[in-house]
């Protein structure tokens, strides 16, 4: 008979603490964004695309300054053609940026290896813009970033 109400106990104690029980609400199923920036991913067609971190940064003269990592987890490389910021032609580092596998590409940063910059978009902190990512490969990835202050950790991201 103990060794029957240990078992029980155990298991009601494993379901409770590990909230098995707890149903659709439980908290451990109601994930949230940690961060600012968006994260997409392309994985169709031989794809393994992802953008995690992406945002924008507003410049004094109203420009925005992209912050994101991009990695590519296929076996084919592609190449990064653009980027379009609220319907603005984003200025980039080089004419294109080549997305080779498990290498990341990282715009801002200590280990920054590209830039973008949109002029013109008349950037505002705590709005958001619509960006859109062209890649060879993959094709358009479209993301919706929220524009950050140049202030804190942001403060030395500029043009």
């Amino acid at each position: 008979m103990r060794k029957v109400v240990i078992a029980s106990f155990s298991l009601s104690l494993a379901l409770t603490l590990s909230a098995c029980g707890a149903g659709q609400t439980a908290a451990t199923r109601m994930t949230t964004q940690v961060t600012d920036g968006v994260e997409s991913t392309i994985t169709i067609d031989g794809n393994d695309l992802k953008v995690s971190g992406l945002l924008l940064v507003a410049q004094p003269d109203g420009s925005a300054v992209l912050v994101a990592s991009m990695v590519n987890n296929a076996a084919t490389e592609d190449t990064l053609l653009g980027i379009s910021v609220g319907g603005v032609v984003a200025t980039l580092s080089a004419k294109t940026l080549p997305l080779k596998q498990d290498m990341a590409l990282n715009f801002t940063g200590d280990s920054a290896n590209a830039s973008a910059v949109a002029v013109g978009v008349n950037a505002r902190p705590g709005d958001h813009l619509p960006v859109s990512l062209f890649f060879a490969r993959a094709g358009e990835m479209k993301l919706n970033a929220l524009i950050r202050e140049k202030t804190g950790i942001y403060a030395g991201v500029g043009a």
